[in-house]
């Protein structure tokens, strides 16, 4: 239905008008045909899960502990389950107790109640740019003002933060906090440097500052390195995010926050007022895994899975795209950000890439100001070797045929409509 055809649209909250499906989900019904090959999704590949160890474990928790399983719960989260999540933040040495975590229904919660915990309409938000979706979806949908600090190959460009942070300061103005996603960022695929990482966390003491640190991907690092964390140089300062939808399964839908104890006091209310409690039995079946199951070993298969189809997807790429399309190597994660040039509009052209049996995500996406036209984000965690190489194939030769189109009209001049764009201050190291 059209808005402006909509009758409760006098009823709506403000809030409300500004909402819109996020360009992944609008793509789903379209990508998902078996004739196409859709990088669109972040999707992990589930199948190579110990399918079953997941049936057995499924089958403990309901022969042992079934009524309790399938009773309400408590809002913070089971106890056992946050102690099981303490020791998988040990594995990347960051530092944790039981009683500073919330279980969320998956990342994008734990996002979301962050959110409101902070946000009124026009508080500004300073966040990565690219970033994720999810997280922009989140705050965009609180009436917040992101504004984006652009990111080359090690990551936020934090001297730039810093100028941000003083011409706030200027205006009398301050942010409510910064987002990022310092490992393996979705979409960029880069991580933070570690002298970036110490200058953040000196940059919010000098600022009085709160960062939200995102890592679904941390575990997923293609050598295997730990990063450290911002929680482990600032534990005061940072409110920590991750989920086990990347390292498990998204469909049991549990995600957790590590915060200070005043905020996780006002994250458990929230948490309390969405939806009372996590559900009990999926908790309860994480809580099994992580406690009887190899689960390192388990991250240690996507891990090589992703890192060959990393590798795939980017030998493809170089082996078939057009000179001026530039692209990131992923330091591990999910997703390659592909630059297409000034020529081309990759908003304009995804409904011809499908005709082509081809999807990827737009890179204004993931901007809140409309940014990124001229990028896009490929997916390679799900589509099989074959069908990366078969998509790339199909990729190149629509962008090979749109530029020489685009240029036939246009001259070499960039498209009508060609702005400067944060983006492609960014680096692409191929």
């Amino acid at each position: 239905m059209r808005l402006d055809t909509d009758p409760y649209l006098q009823h709506y909250a403000d809030r409300v008008g500004g909402l819109s499906a996020s360009a992944i989900r609008a793509l789903f019904a379209v990508a998902s045909r078996p004739e196409v090959v859709s990088f669109a999704g972040g999707m992990p590949f589930t199948a190579a899960l110990d399918f079953d160890a997941v049936t057995d474990v499924v089958a403990q928790v309901l022969a042992e502990q079934g009524p309790t399983a399938l009773q309400y719960g408590i809002g913070q989260g089971r106890p056992e389950l946050r102690e099981q999540l303490v020791e998988v933040m040990a594995h990347e040495g960051i530092p944790a107790h039981p009683d500073d975590l919330v279980v969320t229904a998956g990342g994008q919660q734990a996002l979301e109640l962050t959110a409101t915990c902070f946000v009124d309409p026009g508080d500004i938000v300073l966040a990565e740019g690219p970033t994720y979706v999810g997280g922009l979806g989140a705050l965009t949908s609180l009436q917040a003002d992101v504004r984006h600090v652009p990111m080359d190959a090690d990551g936020m460009q934090v001297d730039v933060l810093a100028d941000r942070l003083d011409e706030l300061a200027a205006q009398g103005r301050r942010a409510k906090y910064v987002y990022t996603i310092p490992n393996h960022q979705n979409p960029a695929g880069v991580s933070l440097s570690l002298p970036r990482r110490h200058r953040l966390v000196e940059l919010a003491e000098q600022h009085d500052l709160v960062i939200l640190e995102d890592n679904p991907y941390g575990l997923i690092d293609f050598e295997g390195e730990v990063r450290t964390s911002l929680r482990e140089l600032a534990p005061e300062r940072v409110v920590y995010v991750s989920t086990m939808s990347k390292t498990f399964a998204p469909g049991v839908r549990t995600g957790w926050v590590a915060a200070p104890a005043p905020i996780r006091d006002k994250l458990v209310l929230l948490r309390e007022a969405a939806d009372l409690c996590p559900a009990h039995f999926t908790q309860m079946v994480v809580e099994r895994w992580l406690l009887t199951q190899p689960w390192t070993d388990q991250i240690e298969t996507f891990r090589k899975t992703y890192r060959h189809r990393a590798e795939v997807m980017l030998d493809a790429l170089a082996a078939h795209m057009p000179d001026g399309v530039t692209w990131n190597a992923p330091t591990g994660g999910l997703f390659v950000w592909v630059s297409v040039g000034a020529e081309l509009d990759t908003a304009d052209l995804l409904a011809k890439a499908i005709q082509q049996r081809v999807a990827y995500v737009p890179g204004d996406g993931f901007f809140a100001d409309g940014s990124g036209r001229h990028h896009m984000r490929l997916n390679y965690s799900y589509p099989s070797p074959e069908r990366i190489v078969e998509g790339i194939e199909r990729l190149s030769a629509l962008l090979v045929d749109e530029r020489e189109l685009a240029r036939a009209v246009y001259g070499t001049a960039s498209v009508p409509g060609d702005r400067d764009d944060p983006a492609r201050a960014t680096p692409d190291p191929a």
